[in-house]
C-alpha cells in the first residue's frame, strides 16, 4: 500500500486461507481504481464477487518486484472463483500517496477516500505569503479588547458551568458534563494562544500576564510552548524542523527496537487523540531545550504550573478527595488533550499533504495549501474560540481569534480552489489514525503494516472498530 505511488484511494489484499500451498499462493497486494473500488469475502462455498475492474494498476508487497510477478498476481486475481473454494478477498479501505493534485476528478476520490470535503488544488509555484496576505481586508488584524475579553468571559463562565455539571450530574450523566467542561477548558488554551502571537491585547504585559495565567490550569508551561508554537509556524510541514508531531520517518522507524515500535503503534493509532500528552511531557519542561535568553521567562511559566500544582492540587483534593481530583480536573484535562490533540492532527496531517525539506520547502505551499480547515459542531467552535478555523492562522499569526472567520471567508473568495476543507467526521478520524503513521519523502505517508491485516493488531482493531463511512 505504501510501497508504490499509485494514484488511487483503496488497497486490495488478497489472502488465502492456511490450508493452501504458500507455493499457490503467498499474498497480492495492488492498488484499484476509485471506480472499482470493493469490499468482497468469499463464503464457505467460496462464493467470491469479483470487482467491475481488476486490472492493477501498481503492487506494494515487496514480494511482488518483477513484472513476472505482477502478471501472476492478475491470472490468480482473474482464476480465483474457479481454483480455490475458500478465500478471502478483502479490500483494505486505504489512501494511497496521490500521483497528482491537478486533476479535479482525482481530488473528488481522494476527498471522499480521505474524508475531506474538498482538496486543494496545488498552490502556483512563486506564490508567497504576501501575495495572500495582501487579499486580507485590514479589519482581520484589528485587535478589539471587547471582543478579547468578551472570550474570557466565554471561557471562565463556561468552565465554571461545567465545574458545576460535574459537581450535580448523576454518574451516568457525568461523560457530558466532562465532555463540556474538558471543551470549555480548551478555550482556555486558545486565549492564551491569542496572547502568544500578540493579537489579544495591545499592551504585551497583559498578554503576557493572561497567557500564563489562562496555561496554569492546563499545566501547560506558557513560554516554553510559545517558543516551539512560534517555531512550528515559521517551519510548517518541514522536515526535521517543524515541531508539531514531527512525523516518523522510514529510516528512522526501521531502527527502533521493538518496544518503541508496539509503544508508537499505540501512540499514533488508537490513542492518538492524546498524543499531545507525551508531547507536552517531552517538549516543554526540559530546559536544556531552549537558548540562554530565553531561560529566565521558561522559568516564570515553570513557576506558574509548578504553583498551581502544589497549591491547587491539593486544595481540590483536601475538598473532594482524590476521586474529586480525578472527577474535577484530571478527567476534564484529558478532554482538553483530546482536542488538542485532535485539532492538531486534523488542521496538519493527511495522505496527501508532504513534509519538505529545507530546499525544497515553500512558505505559501506549507501555510496554505498544506493546513486544513475542519468544521466542527457549533458548540465546540464557541467554546473553543474558533481554533478550527486554522488555514487563515497559518497565513498569519497576528489575526486574532474572533476574526479568523472573516479571514477564511476572504480565503475562500480570493484563494479558494487551493484550500483543504473539511468537516469533522469518523472517515477523517480514520485515515489520519489508521493509514498515516510512517513518512517518507517518496511517498508521503504509511501505516506501520503497510495494509497488511495479519502485521499489527492495533491497526487491525481498529480499522474494524471506526466506522468506515462519513457520519
Amino acid at each position: 500500500m505504501a510501497a508504490t505511488l499509485c494514484g488511487c484511494g483503496s488497497s486490495l489484499q488478497i489472502t488465502l486461507l492456511p490450508s493452501y500451498s504458500s507455493k499457490q499462493v503467498k499474498q497480492g497486494v495492488g492498488c484499484l481504481s476509485q471506480s472499482s473500488y470493493f469490499s468482497s469475502v468469499a463464503s464457505n462455498q467460496g462464493a467470491v464477487r469479483s470487482p467491475q475492474s481488476t486490472s492493477f494498476q501498481g503492487v506494494t508487497d515487496k514480494r511482488a518486484s518483477s513484472f513476472r510477478q505482477l502478471d501472476a498476481f492478475r491470472f490468480i486475481n482473474q482464476r480465483l472463483p474457479r481454483r480455490f473454494s475458500s478465500a478471502v478477498v478483502a479490500a483494505i479501505e486505504a489512501p494511497c500517496a496521490p500521483t497528482s493534485l491537478s486533476n479535479a476528478e482525482e481530488r473528488k476520490k481522494l476527498a471522499d477516500s480521505y474524508g475531506f470535503s474538498q482538496i486543494g488544488e496545488p498552490v502556483p509555484q512563486g506564490t508567497t505569503l504576501k501575495d495572500v496576505m495582501e487579499t486580507f481586508p485590514p479589519e482581520v488584524f484589528e485587535i478589539n479588547d471587547f471582543k478579547a475579553w468578551r472570550n474570557v468571559v466565554i471561557s471562565v463562565t463556561s468552565y465554571a458551568l461545567g465545574l458545576f455539571m460535574i459537581a450535580k450530574a448523576p454518574w451516568y450523566l457525568l461523560p457530558l458534563a466532562w465532555a463540556w467542561t474538558g471543551t470549555a477548558i480548551t478555550g482556555f488554551f486558545v486565549i492564551g494562544h491569542d496572547c502568544a502571537h500578540k493579537s489579544f491585547s495591545r499592551n504585551k504585559l497583559v498578554e503576557d500576564i493572561v497567557g500564563t495565567i489562562a496555561f496554569m490550569p492546563l499545566i501547560y508551561p506558557y513560554e516554553p510552548w510559545r517558543f516551539k508554537h512560534d517555531r512550528h509556524h515559521a517551519k510548517t510541514n518541514m522536515l526535521g524542523e517543524d515541531t508539531a508531531w514531527h512525523p516518523v520517518v522510514r529510516d528512522e522507524w526501521n531502527k527502533f527496537p521493538k518496544f518503541l515500535k508496539k509503544a508508537l503503534e499505540w501512540g499514533i493509532g488508537p490513542l492518538r487523540p492524546w498524543a499531545s500528552i507525551g508531547h507536552w511531557l517531552l517538549w516543554h519542561f526540559d530546559i536544556n531545550k531552549y537558548r540562554p535568553s530565553e531561560r529566565p521567562r521558561v522559568k516564570v511559566s515553570l513557576a506558574a504550573v509548578f504553583a498551581f500544582i502544589a497549591l491547587g492540587w491539593p486544595l481540590i483534593i483536601y475538598k473532594t478527595g482524590i476521586v474529586g481530583w480525578m472527577k474535577y480536573w484530571l478527567v476534564p484535562w484529558l478532554g482538553y488533550h483530546f482536542w488538542m490533540s485532535t485539532f492538531t492532527m486534523v488542521h496538519h496531517t493527511a495522505p496527501h499533504i508532504p513534509f519538505k525539506d529545507a530546499s525544497n520547502w515553500n512558505g505559501a505551499e506549507a501555510q496554505l495549501g498544506g493546513t486544513v480547515h475542519c468544521d466542527y459542531p457549533r458548540w465546540i467552535e464557541i467554546l473553543c474560540h474558533d481554533i478550527s478555523v486554522h488555514i487563515p492562522h497559518h497565513i498569519s499569526q497576528k489575526i486574532p481569534s474572533y476574526n479568523l472567520r472573516m479571514a477564511h471567508n476572504s480565503l475562500q473568495q480570493n484563494w479558494g480552489k487551493y484550500l483543504n476543507e473539511a468537516k469533522w467526521n469518523w472517515r477523517l478520524m480514520k485515515t489520519i489514525m489508521t493509514e498515516c503513521h510512517i513518512y517518507d519523502t517518496e511517498h508521503n505517508y504509511a501505516s506501520f503494516d503497510n495494509g497488511s491485516q495479519d502485521q499489527s493488531r492495533v491497526i487491525r482493531m481498529l480499522r474494524r472498530v471506526m466506522p468506515p463511512i462519513t457520519t
